[in-house]
């Protein structure tokens, strides 16, 4: 099984920005465990702040891989682009987020991505990932 996760802006700083909510592990040594937690995926990773990046390896990905794990950040709450582009391919994707955005401010409450995935995971800090890979292994 092939799995793609990709991270959106700012996701680069986990470990180092506002630590009371997204906790101070990065994601490169969360990644590790991710991998030897599911030996029998392959798990690759994807980072980048720019939204065209980001359309460009959900196409990459959209039509040769198992599934994509997506915590598209902000661009959850305002990008039509990334929507389209998830509708555009034929893998499963599954929104994830490490806060649960619900009790955060209301711009995040509506995520445009959400209603065009499988299914969205929140708010249980990083191991929202890790959920996310179990949905992939339970629907196999």
């Amino acid at each position: 099984m092939k799995i793609l996760i990709i991270n959106g802006p700012n996701l680069n700083l986990l470990g180092v920005r506002e630590k009371s909510i997204y906790g101070t592990e990065s994601f490169e040594s969360y990644l590790i465990e991710l991998r030897a937690a599911f030996p029998t995926i392959e798990l690759d990773y994807f980072q980048s702040n720019i939204e065209g990046e980001i359309i460009n390896k959900i196409h990459d990905y959209g039509f040769n891989s198992d599934g994509i794990i997506i915590n598209a950040g902000a661009y959850t709450h305002t990008s039509i682009a990334i929507r389209d582009a998830i509708l555009g391919v034929k893998t499963t994707v599954v929104e994830v987020h490490i806060s649960n955005t619900l009790t955060r401010e209301d711009f995040r409450h509506k995520s445009l991505i959400g209603p065009v995935c499988r299914g969205c995971i929140m708010g249980f800090g990083l191991d929202s990932y890790k959920l996310a890979l179990q949905s992939f292994i339970g629907n196999q």
